[in-house]
């Protein structure tokens, strides 16, 4: 399996390097290809666009661009970023997302943000550069919180009332100035659900790039109060015992791994000289 570099330059693409194309929120496949060869796609540029170095992929450079897919072959299908994610096996996962985030920061810092002048590439990081100003603009992170809450032998799932798939998944949210993690698992939980929790302890995180997000993910342990759900983030929840779940989010996301890390923790430990 190819493996996959993160990575900068200012270096432009020569013919033979790797272009991520997106159109849009869709990224772009060539049959069973997620990346072109960037002469194949270099006269296919969407108006404003240009490419922009990621990394390596397989010992290649991968730049990523928006493009115009009507000019390029027939065999080129545009998948949502979305679906490619959560329910296409083979997708790159981490290139995808980190090749959209910088996509839409390239778009969004065409101009200078303090005095309305374009922008420059900076010589050395990742980030616009604004001449007059001085000011370097990165592309931009919001950290959220995600959360399993436990109560006893069951976990909290919920289902939001904003996303298409049925997949029960986690409380999420974004952490406001002045927070900490730990505060906006607390404050997220009791706005969305009604619930208190305690023990927050950090699990893991994973960049999500919908559109910018690097989500922070956390256990809890009820604490108190009753099902309350805040209808305009979630469409339904309940508490779930691990070999009776609903359809959750895959592996590729953090919300799965958290899910099925949490059903493992109320399993306990296999009896010892099981069989495994």
């Amino acid at each position: 399996m190819d493996s996959w570099s993160p990575g900068w330059s200012v270096r432009p693409p020569a013919p033979a390097d790797r272009l991520l194309a997106f159109a849009g929120t869709s990224v772009l496949r060539n049959g069973q290809h997620w990346l072109m060869h960037w002469q194949d796609g270099a006269g296919s540029l969407a108006s404003g666009a240009a490419p922009v170095y990621l990394g390596q992929w397989g010992g290649e450079s991968v730049y990523v661009a928006e493009v115009e897919p009507d000019s390029l072959a027939s065999t080129v299908e545009a998948i949502p970023l979305r679906e490619a994610l959560l329910a296409t096996a083979d997708a790159p996962v981490d290139m995808l997302g980190l090749g959209f985030q910088v996509s839409q920061w390239w778009r969004d810092h065409q101009f200078c943000g303090r005095c309305g002048q374009p922008t420059e590439i900076h010589p050395r990081e990742r980030a616009k550069w604004c001449e007059p100003c001085g000011v370097p603009w990165y592309p931009r992170v919001a950290p959220c919180v995600i959360v399993v809450i436990r109560r006893g032998e069951r976990m909290l799932l919920a289902r939001s009332s904003r996303v298409k798939r049925h997949f029960y998944s986690l409380i999420a949210g974004f952490v406001e100035p002045g927070e900490t993690l730990e505060h906006a698992v607390v404050r997220e939980v009791r706005e969305e659900t009604g619930l208190d929790v305690t023990a927050v302890r950090y699990q893991g995180s994973q960049p999500w790039p919908f559109p910018h997000q690097l989500m922070v993910g956390f256990f809890a342990d009820y604490a108190g109060g009753e099902l309350v759900l805040q209808q305009d983030e979630l469409a339904d929840a309940g508490w779930f015992v691990p070999g009776n779940l609903p359809p959750v989010p895959p592996e590729t996301t953090i919300a799965g791994r958290l899910i099925r890390a949490m059903a493992r923790e109320i399993a306990g430990p296999s009896p010892v000289g099981s069989a495994r």
